[in-house]
């Protein structure tokens, strides 16, 4: 059964906190850390953006991704939310069972 890390940013706390029990609470995701002051540099629309931003960090399994993604992009006010999705090579087996009972299998 394959992990993934999933990233996205959000522009203030209450979206952060919105997504993160959601994804949690419809067992999309098993754990959604929230990293505050993350400063992001982009290109949109033809300017340069300097932006505070919130990071989350969401572990789920590879099954749940689309259905995950969908709930983010659903919630998110951002027009392109960023949505990467790293695989989780290794890690604790007990921590990835964790994972597992808790995250829907897809029917």
């Amino acid at each position: 059964m394959e992990h993934l890390l999933v990233i996205t940013t959000c522009p203030n706390g209450a979206c952060a906190d919105d997504i993160a029990l959601h994804l949690v609470e419809n067992q999309l995701a098993a754990c959604v850390n929230q990293l505050p002051g993350v400063r992001s540099v982009y290109q949109w629309q033809g300017k340069v953006h300097a932006d505070q931003e919130i990071l989350l960090f969401i572990k789920t399994r590879a099954d749940a991704y689309a259905r995950l993604e969908e709930a983010i992009r659903a919630r998110h006010p951002y027009e392109l939310p960023e949505v990467i999705a790293l695989p989780i090579v290794q890690g604790s087996a007990p921590y990835l069972a964790w994972i597992n009972s808790l995250v829907e299998k897809t029917p």
